[in-house]
């Protein structure tokens, strides 16, 4: 028995573990596609072709899941549901990937990431401007939401206008020479574009779970939904890409780097990554997934530090300081809003109760809110009785 025990409680610890195991393994997953685009755009692909790669990479990889998987619960294609699709193809795939490569181009993997992280903050603005999220100073959560929205905005502007002198690290500081590069004065110039085109890549993924979140109560299919997205999406893209780019060797792409990059992104992180973050989303909530998100921009930092001997300064990790406050302290407030609506819907759950009245018959009283209560009264119908010696039958029975 002791080994069965055993045997079971080493089962319960790994599946304990299975969630934080696949979020790090995600942020992993995340930050070597940060890495590997950063390299594939310092080579000359177009960010405009690259974004038609990956998302018609993720189309084909997402596509037999959702054909087998949800053949039987997708619901009817209306004109309504595909015009969202459409704005969330051009949101999502278009504006925001568009915007945040060449974001990425403009600046550094680790300030991408870490600029990446007002995601939530963002999205509470939204949420707030659309009427989905109230905010009611007098509770602890909305304070929270609200300083730590505040907080992440100071330190995204902080991050955008501030740059500072490069930070050594232990593992930096041979690689990198001392004194300021050449190229330098050059790249400042572009930074504070960077910034900005990685702002709208931010608002525009925002705008997509705000839309998203409406479009799912229509067309309850989550994976066919995502790849009709990635598909009409990878039209659109090819769109923009023939307006954009008039040569037609920017198309050409052969077994390197940005093959690599564009099945990379495709494959990992917009197929396996999406699988597994609804998986956990469903074991653990989305306020535990989210939580892992600055991870990512720490092992960023040191593979970038690493590979593409990237430097990092200190207006940048000032900045990145104060996003991940405002993110957890958002995350916080987030998280006790759900509790607080796990406890109202329990509250509101009729809860059964048995009483013994005056001549030896068991009553069933049903506790009920206002409102069936009103209802209940009305029909005559509070309790249930139940003959004495039935009561005493399941008594012996329980004995």
């Amino acid at each position: 028995m002791a080994g069965v025990k055993d045997a079971a409680g080493g089962e319960s610890l790994m599946q304990r573990c299975k969630p934080y195991v696949a979020m790090i393994s995600l942020q992993f997953g995340y930050a070597g596609m940060n890495v590997i685009t950063k390299v594939s755009l310092n080579h000359g692909m177009s960010h405009y072709v690259l974004v038609v790669y990956r998302h018609a990479f993720a189309t084909l990889s997402i596509a037999p899941f959702a054909l087998v998987l949800e053949r039987k619960v997708r619901p009817r294609m209306t004109p309504w549901v595909f015009l969202q699709i459409f704005v969330l193809a051009l949101l999502g795939p278009v504006i925001d990937q568009n915007f945040y490569y060449a974001g990425l181009k403009f600046t550094s993997p680790t300030f991408s990431c870490a600029m990446s992280n007002m995601l939530p903050a963002m999205t509470f603005i939204l949420a707030v401007l659309f009427r989905m999220e109230k905010v009611n100073l007098k509770k602890a959560r909305c304070v929270a939401k609200v300083v730590g929205t505040l907080v992440t905005v100071a330190g995204a502007m902080l991050m955008t206008l501030y740059k500072g002198r490069v930070v050594e690290m232990v593992w930096t500081k041979h690689m990198h020479l001392h004194g300021p590069h050449p190229a330098d004065a050059a790249a400042d110039k572009d930074w504070f574009t960077g910034s900005i085109f990685l702002i709208i890549a931010t608002l525009a993924w925002a705008s997509l779970f705000i839309l998203q979140a409406a479009t799912l109560k229509r067309y309850d299919a989550p994976l066919s939904l995502t790849t009709l997205i990635c598909f009409v999406g990878t039209l659109q893209a090819v769109v923009v890409t023939f307006v954009m780019e008039r040569q037609t060797s920017v198309w050409r792409i052969g077994f390197d780097m940005n093959l690599l990059a564009a099945a990379y992104a495709g494959i990992v992180t917009s197929s396996i990554a999406y699988y597994v973050q609804g998986l956990v989303i469903q074991s653990r909530g989305p306020v535990f997934a989210s939580a892992f998100s600055p991870l990512m921009m720490i092992i960023v930092a040191i593979m970038g530090s690493f590979i593409l001997a990237e430097n990092i300064y200190l207006g940048g990790i000032i900045g990145s300081v104060l996003i991940v406050a405002g993110l957890y302290s958002v995350l916080w407030g987030k998280h006790k809003e759900n509790l607080e609506k796990l406890e109202a819907q329990a509250m509101e759950i009729p809860v059964a109760i048995k009483a013994v009245d005056g001549n030896g018959r068991i009553m069933e009283i049903v506790e009920l809110d206002e409102v069936q209560l009103e209802k209940a009264q009305a029909n005559a119908a509070v309790a249930v009785r139940v003959p004495a010696e039935e009561a005493r039958m399941q008594g012996k029975d329980q004995a």
